[in-house]
């Protein structure tokens, strides 16, 4: 089969032909039908973004067709569809420790331990291929997902990044929620969803305007704000009240100042969830906090149950995926599809199609 793969940190993908994939214990034969190409994919193959277990196939997820399951695999058959959530756990309570198979990413405290090392080392391959042996824990049956568009399924997981963060704030409808970063893939997410959960007003704040005017196309109760200073940026949020929920999408970003507009948008008891790639450090005023009774939450990934309620809000006609752009590549040129999806700003995306 035909596959790209990352050799070592910073060689770059390259297409590869390799044996066709055996089942074994625990596992699943997929048929890669779509997965998504992060645009910052180009990065987690130049090394910097964290351990991967070289030799890989790489690629964070996507939709795909049973092909043959495991005999202590459960729950699946021949021919169901299935998303590939990434998310790989230990399954120790007292101790979960967390992986993202074929992609960059270690749960809890980003620890290496044994136990995650193994973990990478036996599920180490991921979807940007033709085929795939994925652990049965990872994967999500889509009931109905049969005749709908795979470049379409391929976003499920990207939404559920961005449902899980929802999800954690206690939103619930009526509710005024502001997405940071609503520009972005993941923040564009948020928007959507936040809309489909029925929030009273949704504040999308970003840098791209155009993007803005196109969230602001989609519904009424979208208010676009443009990202500028700290002040300006929290009056902008604030122009019709203080929102009950901050969703922080933002990625790199040079200043926490964006990420902190959003907190000074808060009304009392409100609640802040961070789900975006900031990497920059928080200073926030104790007493604020406290006298405010604000609540400052992280969200990373999502369970297969938040994935499978995106599913079904989609199943349901809350949430159009279809408003989204996606621009479909083959696997013949690699390199060129990486520039693509580093290329395609706003809330677009790259689908790989095998």
């Amino acid at each position: 089969m035909r596959a790209w793969t990352l050799e070592r940190p910073g060689d770059g993908l390259r297409l590869s032909e390799l044996d066709e994939p055996t089942v074994r214990p625990g596992g699943v034969l997929l048929e890669i039908l779509a997965a998504h190409v992060p645009a910052y994919t180009d990065v987690v193959a130049a090394g910097p973004r964290g351990r991967v277990p070289t030799p890989l196939v790489l690629g964070a997820g996507g939709v795909g067709r049973v092909l043959a399951v495991a005999d202590d695999v459960l729950g699946l058959a021949k021919g169901d569809v299935v998303a590939h959530t990434v998310l790989l756990s230990s399954g120790d309570v007292a101790d979960p420790q967390e992986v993202l198979v074929g992609w960059t990413g270690i749960g809890g405290r980003g620890e290496v331990t044994p136990t995650v090392t193994a973990m990478q080392d036996r599920w180490r391959d991921g979807t940007f291929a033709e085929r795939v042996v994925a652990p049965k824990e990872t994967l999500v049956r889509l009931p109905g997902a049969e005749g709908v568009p795979p470049e379409r399924l391929a976003l499920l997981g990207w939404f559920a990044i961005a449902a899980e963060g929802l999800g954690r704030s206690g939103t619930t409808a009526g509710d005024a929620v502001a997405v940071l970063g609503a520009t972005g893939q993941l923040g564009g997410a948020g928007v959507r969803l936040a809309l489909a959960g029925c929030a009273s007003r949704v504040v999308a704040v970003g840098r791209n305007e155009a993007v803005l005017d196109r969230l602001a196309a989609l519904d009424p109760r979208v208010h676009p704000v443009p990202l500028t200073d700290r002040a300006g940026t929290a009056a902008g949020i604030t122009a019709g009240g203080e929102v009950d929920v901050v969703l922080d999408a933002l990625g790199a970003v040079s200043s926490p100042d964006p990420t902190l507009a959003g907190y000074d948008a808060l009304r009392p008891g409100g609640t802040m969830v961070l789900i975006g790639g900031v990497r920059q450090d928080l200073a926030l005023p104790y007493g604020d906090l406290m006298h405010r009774r604000l609540t400052l939450r992280g969200s990373w990934m999502f369970p297969p149950a938040t994935l499978l309620r995106v599913w079904r809000t989609v199943l349901g006609g809350a949430l159009d995926l279809g408003s989204v752009a996606v621009r479909t590549v083959g696997l013949d040129d690699p390199a060129g599809a990486l520039e693509l999806a580093a290329e395609t700003g706003g809330e677009a995306f790259v689908v790989l199609a095998p």
